[in-house]
């Protein structure tokens, strides 16, 4: 029904996607899950394709179609590998905005373009061992000594962070003052002595998704991998959050969606008292009640991606978007494995595996407590004005 809000040629670009989705990406999925294999050659292949550009700028080998078209690939790529969408999110989106946003020309050349075109792959680092979402608690720090920054440090649960070639990374500049106004961000190669792989996270899902604890020790930055201004990196940090919540929920529409189709399907298929199972109220209520939440997380999420893309203020519609279509994630994806019965609960069909791939996101990007927190104080605030 959603289909009516985008244009033909986001019609068509989606069609583009979902086939590749399914012809290159379907036929790995077991691999990825099962072996945990990273699928930095689907990574590579989505650049060559422009898949991984449509944010960022023609000059630097993107597309410049923006959040509308992000959201397609996100809900196609979710629904066939939601740890494959996982990996690009993190490189596209979450490390390669700011650099988009805030880099300099030769930044952008050296950074952002090879990202864009598959060639490297980008990590966003935040979170620390004792740093979750409050920010301000961040003890990474990197102190200027003569033209470069010691950075000292860790971050924790870093998608990418094992494999990426370059890394955003925030840290404390100046003790002296409140962390938000002492913050800044920095580009990090791999190579750069001091970074070190401290270990990669066994997850419960996203399978094939390499998330890492990572150690900084004298890690000595070049003054022109400072991204933005020195003590201005808080803004930075919080200028791609509404992006990446809104391109989080697009990845669990098409996880949730996956699980969906799968339910409604074998309902149609499995016969018990001489009847498909479909024919049970007991079932088919499940059914609407996931089209109906499936629907809706659509068109939240499109309604936050088009006031984005129009320079609009989204922070309360982006936090919406985030939390319903990841709750609904979880929700419709344990519906549709009951739906199944017991041969939901084994690996013959993939209802179990998006049920662990979407619990993960009411936690990533954002808890479902802080978007409850976000939406209320924008809320008040607006009753304020």
């Amino acid at each position: 029904m959603t289909d009516i809000f985008f244009t033909e040629d986001e019609k068509r670009f989606r069609q583009q996607v979902r086939t590749f989705a399914k012809d290159r990406v379907a036929p790995v999925v077991e691999e990825i899950e099962t072996r945990q294999v990273y699928p930095r050659e689907i990574i590579a292949e989505m650049g060559r394709l422009g898949f991984l550009g449509v944010l960022h700028p023609r000059e630097y080998g993107g597309a410049g179609k923006g959040l509308s078209y992000e959201i397609i690939v996100a809900e196609e790529l979710s629904a066939v590998s939601a740890s494959t969408e996982m990996s690009r999110l993190a490189s596209a989106t979450l490390y390669a905005m700011p650099i988009n946003r805030f880099g300099t020309h030769a930044q952008k050349e050296k950074y952002l373009t090879p990202i864009v075109k598959g060639e490297k792959v980008g990590a966003l680092c935040i979170t620390e061992p004792t740093v979750g979402s409050d920010t301000a608690g961040m003890k990474t720090a990197a102190l200027r000594r003569g033209n470069v920054y010691v950075l000292n440090g860790e971050k924790r649960f870093i998608t990418n962070g094992s494999v990426a070639d370059f890394l955003v990374v925030f840290a404390i500049t100046n003790s002296s003052v409140h962390p938000h106004e002492g913050m800044s961000a920095f580009i990090v190669e791999n190579s750069m002595s001091g970074f070190q792989v401290f270990k990669e996270h066994d997850l419960l899902g996203m399978r094939g998704a390499k998330v890492a604890h990572l150690k900084f020790g004298d890690l000595e930055v070049p003054m022109e991998n400072l991204l933005g201004k020195e003590d201005e990196g808080f803004k930075v940090l919080m200028d791609e959050l509404d992006s990446e919540r809104v391109a989080v929920a697009a990845g669990m529409i098409g996880t949730a969606r996956s699980a969906y189709e799968t339910a409604a399907k074998y309902s149609t298929e499995r016969v018990q008292f001489d009847q498909p199972i479909r024919k049970f109220e007991g079932v088919s209520f499940k059914i609407a009640d996931m089209a109906v939440k499936l629907e809706a997380s659509r068109l939240l999420v499109l309604q936050a991606a088009r006031m984005i893309d129009s320079g609009l203020k989204a922070t309360k519609e982006a936090a919406i978007a985030k939390l319903h279509s990841t709750e609904t994630a979880v929700d419709i994806s344990n519906e549709a494995l009951q739906v199944l019965g017991g041969i939901g609960y084994t690996k013959e069909y993939s209802v179990e595996r998006c049920l662990r791939d979407a619990r993960l996101m009411t936690i990533g990007a954002g808890t479902s407590e802080i978007m409850r927190y976000l939406i209320q104080r924008e809320i008040y605030r607006e009753i304020r004005q």
